[in-house]
Formats: structure tokens, C-alpha cells, sequence
């Protein structure tokens, strides 16, 4: 099937979904009334057992050595057929052509869009929907995916366990600028109300990704957002992606979630907070030891530990001072009479004659 001619209605469907009460419409928001707190009132799946995103506790994974590197199927043949980049009010989005895939699963995923999850630009604030060790990152990437060896159409698909697969990145910010955000970000300006769209060129679509897909975090989960299906089979990557404050700074202050210009609200905290992990798993593609992480606990003993060693040195030292310092009380005298001179208060020497 065509997915690029049903991208835009099927995102509609996929990311602002409704629910009905009597005669009232209730769309769901990240925070207020309707915000991630009262989902799972309204979207019953958003109170599931496994839902996403979750902490990684890194010490607490399972290492897995059949899970190998993940293989991006067409993402830098993009064609030339331009993208379309969309405001639906949430996020920024980017429908994929059918012909991009993901290999590398236990079945064959085609792609179907993605999109980004940032916060607000304050010192310290988050804006990743994963985190790890408990530590956030700047905003995160997701391109997601449906089983279509198993169902004819991400709208089926999302509703069944095995259906979809989505790639996590998590970004970090650095000095330089990342080229490959600027595909997105450039355009940003052009759909700054929900509902508006744009085209923008078409362009490689592994270049947002991390040079490493062998290394990464798998588990089950869901949508972060309602309805919160628990239909994802989740791959994070270790490795992250940098773009600089400035691209940063433009995805958290040019959107708006509102329609109209007189309403405007800044499009800003749009990610979930991770949620009980509860009795699943979390896979690693990789051994442990490779990337030793200590947790607070391992990290308070080992500065408790130097700052004790430091003490007990100093102790040590100060004591043979001490010692020698008492078994050698004449030295200073001895010194003294060995250059003809003494240390004994009010006793003048004899002059030495000089010679004429």
C-alpha cells in the first residue's frame, strides 16, 4: 500500500486521538485537566503494566547476545519525491515513505513517521521521554514502525502486541551544530500553528541516527502517548546524537500547540515521564562490564573510602615525623658544632682573625 498518500490522516488518527463522554470531547494534553496524570481516566491502556517510556537502570539490564546491529532499510533513498513536515499540535512530524524499513527484528517493519520530544530550555530540565541511571537528555528522536509481515496497515497493527517497533535517540546538546536537524528545524517556522503542514525536501533519514546501531536497550512497551497501546517493541540507543543550543533552543520556542494566533501556547514539555518498569526486563545488546556505570550508592562509598585513605596517610605521616623528630633531639646541635657555632642563648664567639 501507498503509505505516503494516507501519511497525513493516518497521523491524525495515530496522535490526536479522542475520547467521547456523553456529548463532550476531551483531547488529551501533557498537563491541566486532561494532562499525563488523568490519561489513563480517559485512555485506559495508559494504566497498563507496560507502559513507556521507563528509567534505565543500566546495572539492572540483561545482556542478550542475540540481539545484533539493527539494519535502517532505505533511509538514505529518499527519492525524489519531497517529505511533508507537520504541526499536529503535540509534536513535529515527518511522514516516511513505504519503501523504508527496518531489518534486523524478528519480522519485517516498514516505516511510517517521526517525530520529537523536547522541554523547555531551563537550566537542568529534561526533555527525553526515556532516561538513564535517572538522567534525562536534552530531547529524543523516535521513527516508528509497523509489523507489515504480520498486518496490512499501521492502524491495525497498533493495536496488537506484536505491532509496532520504534527506534529511540536520545539528543544531547554540544557546541556545533547538527546539519542533519537542520532538514527539520529549518522549516519549522512554516508550521508554527497545529494543523499546518509544509513540504520540504526530501533527505537522508539515517543521517539523524547514530553511527552505532549495534548498541542498544531492548524491551516492550508502548505508546507515550494515548491511546497508550502496549504495542512497541522499544530500541534505544546507547550511543547519542548532538546538535547545538541554538537548533535546541528553535525546537522548544518556535512551535505552538494552539490553533490560532490569538491562543497561542508554546509547544514545550511535550514528553511523558518514564513509568513502572514492573516486572519486565530490559534487554542490552552488549555485556555489561563494557560500560560500567556505579550507582549513588557505589559512588558515595568510594569517596567515602579516598577521603578515609587520605586521612589515614596523613596519620601515618605526621606519626614518623614525630618519631624521628624524638629518637634525633641533638641534631640541630650537632649541626652547630660541626661549623664551629652553637645554639646556646647569650654566648658570643671569639673573632676569627683575618689575614692581611
Amino acid at each position: 500500500m501507498d503509505l505516503v498518500g494516507l501519511s497525513l490522516p493516518l497521523l491524525l488518527v495515530f496522535w490526536q486521538w479522542t475520547t467521547t463522554t456523553g456529548a463532550a470531547v476531551t483531547y488529551w494534553t501533557y498537563t491541566g485537566s486532561v494532562g499525563q496524570s488523568k490519561w489513563a481516566e480517559y485512555f485506559p491502556d495508559c494504566g497498563g503494566k507496560a507502559q513507556s517510556p521507563v528509567d534505565v537502570a543500566t546495572v539492572q539490564t540483561q545482556y542478550d547476545p542475540s540481539l545484533g546491529p539493527l539494519t535502517p532499510l532505505g533511509y538514505s533513498q529518499h527519492g525524489n519525491k519531497p517529505f511533508s513536515l507537520y504541526n499536529n499540535g503535540h509534536t513535529v512530524v515527518v511522514p516516511l515513505p513505504g519503501w523504508m524499513g527496518l531489518g534486523g527484528l524478528p519480522w519485517q517493519f516498514t516505516a511510517v513517521q517521526m517525530h520529537l520530544h523536547w522541554g523547555n530550555g531551563a537550566p537542568e530540565a529534561g526533555g527525553s521521554e526515556h532516561t538513564i541511571n535517572g538522567q534525562s537528555s536534552a530531547a529524543e528522536l523516535h521513527v516508528v514502525h509497523y509489523n507489515s509481515e504480520l498486518y496490512p496497515n499501521m492502524s491495525v497493527a497498533m493495536t496488537q502486541q506484536d505491532g509496532l517497533a520504534v527506534l529511540g535517540v536520545l539528543i544531547e546538546t554540544g557546541e556545533e551544530a547538527n546539519q542533519a536537524f537542520w532538514n527539520i528545524l529549518n522549516y519549522l517556522g512554516r508550521i508554527r500553528h497545529a494543523g499546518q503542514s509544509v513540504s520540504i525536501p526530501a533527505f537522508d533519514v539515517q543521517s539523524l541516527l547514530p553511527s552505532d546501531l549495534g548498541r542498544y536497550y531492548r524491551y516492550n512497551g508502548s505508546l507515550t502517548t494515548p491511546p497508550c497501546f502496549q504495542s512497541v517493541l522499544w530500541t534505544l540507543f546507547t550511543e547519542t546524537v548532538k546538535i547545538s543550543h541554538t537548533q535546541l533552543m528553535k525546537l522548544e520556542t518556535v512551535l505552538y500547540a494552539s490553533k490560532e494566533e490569538a491562543d497561542r501556547v508554546v509547544m514545550q514539555d511535550n514528553y511523558r515521564t518514564p513509568q513502572p518498569l514492573n516486572d519486565r526486563t530490559i534487554l542490552s545488546s552488549f555485556p555489561l562490564e563494557s560500560v560500567k556505570v556505579y550507582t549513588a550508592g557505589e559512588i558515595t562509598a568510594i569517596v567515602i573510602g579516598a577521603l578515609c585513605g587520605c586521612v589515614g596517610l596523613a596519620v601515618i605521616v605526621r606519626f614518623i615525623v614525630k618519631t624521628i623528630r624524638t629518637k634525633e633531639p641533638g641534631k640541630e646541635l650537632k649541626q652547630d658544632v660541626a661549623l664551629n657555632t652553637t645554639s646556646e642563648p647569650g654566648k658570643k664567639e671569639d673573632p676569627v682573625p683575618s689575614s692581611v
